[in-house]
């Protein structure tokens, strides 16, 4: 008689490979000229992960992928990992009211998530007395928005055909 765990999960080094994915994404070089509006992408992946699989990604993943965040860009330590534990609890608080929306609703949810972010992120930096913000500092966030339903397919297509759960 064998002894199963009551709980099995498939596939988690799906989510592991498009959270490193995101990082990369995050790092890759650009043209000066679209450089100030790279998307967040380590920030989207994130709030799939916690509004697909709750139960699996969280307010710690978000804390640790943040943390990854701040080593990547050589921010603030824990800059980044509070906005991620922050936007991370609200994604699995809401997971449920969010999914039932078409994709351009979502967008625009997903957009409040990542202004929380960005604000939070923008009072860290105030108060270390680093301003050099200006209006180019949300242009990330309307990249990010218009990028939402892309990301939502392709790792919803991807969790599915991987039976990730």
């Amino acid at each position: 008689m064998s002894m199963k765990p009551l709980i099995r999960h498939n596939n988690g080094w799906i989510i592991v490979v498009s959270m490193i994915v995101a990082l990369m994404l995050t790092s890759m070089p650009l043209p000066e000229i679209v450089q100030n509006w790279r998307p967040a992408w380590a920030l989207l992946v994130l709030i799939y992960w916690c509004m697909a699989l709750p139960h699996r990604v969280g307010i710690g993943s978000g804390w640790l992928f943040g943390l990854c965040v701040d080593v990547l860009q050589g921010s603030m330590l824990g800059q980044h990992a509070m906005g991620f534990a922050v936007v991370a609890f609200i994604a699995t608080t809401v997971h449920q009211r969010i999914r039932v929306f078409p994709l351009w609703q979502q967008s625009l949810i997903v957009g409040a998530m990542l202004a929380i972010e960005m604000l939070l992120t923008y009072l860290v930096r105030g108060i270390a007395d680093i301003s050099d913000v200006g209006v180019v500092y949300w242009a990330p966030l309307v990249a990010s928005i218009m990028l939402w339903p892309w990301v939502f397919i392709i790792l919803r297509d991807l969790r599915r055909k991987a039976r990730v759960y």
